[in-house]
């Protein structure tokens, strides 16, 4: 009788874990709604940036959205982390960080292992057009923006054919004005801003 409640125990446990690990895999596949409020930004439109990123204008800037407490943020660093490698003598990259209450500049520079510029200033998401964590903005030289969008199909940016953050440097790196990107590089996946909500 011991062994069977076990097993029903283990059963159960087994069946909430996995319930659990559903429910969170189809949450962050929905769309993240769009605020009421919203004022979109459209490429090729201009982007008034602040001081430092003003004077920025010898090379492309790429805007990364983080929010610590957003999971889609915290899986997609070791993705952000690989395209600052591979295109930082070609483009300036900042991270913006969302929803901040106890992180530092340096303690988000020291956890990744990144030597880039973060800014905490949440007007920056509101001039993008952006209003969820992670996002990828890419500005042109003149700051108009080329991109706004997802990093990747994947949850945890993993495939490397729908790599749109990367599709978007070389685009413009290689002048390709006229990039399509599919719905699913464009609609807002990912925690709501100001807090994360999922």
């Amino acid at each position: 009788m011991k062994k069977l409640m076990v097993l029903i125990w283990l059963m159960l446990l087994l069946s909430a874990v996995g319930a659990l690990f559903w429910y969170n895999e189809w949450v962050y596949h929905l769309p993240t709604p769009v605020p009421k409020n919203y004022k979109p930004v459209y490429p090729g439109e201009s982007v008034a940036l602040k001081s430092p990123l003003r004077a920025e204008r010898n090379k492309p800037v790429f805007l990364h959205f983080f929010n610590p407490d957003c999971p889609c943020s915290r899986f997609n660093m070791t993705s952000f982390q690989s395209i600052v490698k591979q295109y930082a003598s070609q483009v300036n990259f900042v991270i913006v960080v969302m929803n901040n209450d106890k992180y530092t500049a340096k303690a988000i520079q020291d956890k990744f292992n990144l030597n880039i510029p973060v800014l905490f200033d949440p007007s920056i998401a509101i001039s993008c057009g952006v209003y969820s964590t992670p996002q990828a903005v890419l500005l042109d030289a003149d700051h108009k923006l080329y991109f706004r969008g997802n990093y990747n199909s994947s949850r945890y940016c993993t495939n490397e054919k729908t790599s749109f953050a990367k599709i978007a440097i070389k685009g413009l790196l290689n002048d390709r004005a006229k990039l399509v990107f599919s719905q699913l590089a464009l609609r807002a996946y990912g925690c709501e801003l100001p807090n994360c909500k999922r």
